[in-house]
């Protein structure tokens, strides 16, 4: 009795053991591709970690780079607004500095322009409009607040090259002498400062502007063809020669 119910048990157990291994085989590769599974997934998310990583280090550089960059820049800005003050304060003092040279300067300015008027009063009366126009331009220039300074001194200057250049030169243009019914048309001959004439357009009267009169003084005819001649040279019709013209000198009273 005892033998049979062994012999049973042994044969149940031959019969149940292949039944547990392979349960147990196909439960260990369910397990194994779970964790297959599981461990793609991991590396999956190391990956995505690796990368966020990895962009996370690059915009950490860039940021740092632009950084660096602005601390450059701002230093930079600094020098600028450093040396921009420093040139402001060289400005003002430059400023300061002009006006005061300026307020010992325009009065000296004035000065030069009254001489300038004082002058062509007292110079041979020709181009009277010409050179009275030019004194009165720089006259109402002076008080002006919108020109500066170096500007008002330039055409000071101008007018009085114009004036020594008057002078060196030659020349002769068409006028009118006298004022009213006397008044009359004549050619006008000026030889630097010296001599100022006019003659009328026949040649039948010359005359000359007496300084020590201020007046106009007639010539006789023996001065017709010379102040022709001079006046034909002025107008460049005629090449330059010798001229033969009468001069009236000044006398000066000399005081002991």
């Amino acid at each position: 009795m005892q033998a049979t119910t062994l012999r049973s048990l042994l044969l149940c157990c031959a019969v149940v053991s292949p039944v547990i291994s392979a349960n147990a085989v196909e439960q260990s590769l369910s397990e194994s591709e779970k964790l297959s599974q599981t461990a793609q997934h991991s590396q999956q998310r190391i990956e995505r970690l690796d990368d966020a990583s990895q962009a996370m280090l690059e915009e950490y550089s860039t940021t740092l780079a632009k950084a660096k960059a602005l601390e450059g820049y701002n230093h930079q800005v600094s020098e600028l607004i450093a040396a921009q003050h420093t040139e402001l304060v060289s400005y003002q003092e430059q400023l300061n500095e002009l006006q005061n040279s300026e307020a010992a300067v325009m009065p000296q300015m004035q000065r030069m322009v009254e001489v300038l008027a004082e002058f062509i009063e007292a110079d041979l009366p020709f181009l009277p409009f010409e050179r009275g126009d030019r004194l009165t331009a720089l006259q109402e220039l002076m008080p002006r607040a919108d020109v500066s300074m170096a500007e008002k001194y330039r055409r000071i200057l101008e007018a009085y090259q114009i004036e020594s250049d008057y002078g060196y030169t030659l020349e002769a243009w068409r006028g009118e002498l006298g004022e009213d019914t006397e008044q009359r048309s004549v050619e006008f001959l000026r030889v630097g400062r010296l001599m100022l004439y006019y003659q009328t357009p026949n040649g039948h009267e010359s005359g000359f502007w007496n300084a020590q009169t201020r007046s106009w003084q007639t010539l006789d005819n023996s001065v017709r063809r010379p102040l022709q001649k001079a006046i034909a040279i002025a107008r460049q019709q005629k090449s330059a020669d010798w001229l033969e013209l009468p001069i009236k000198t000044l006398a000066l009273e000399v005081q002991p």
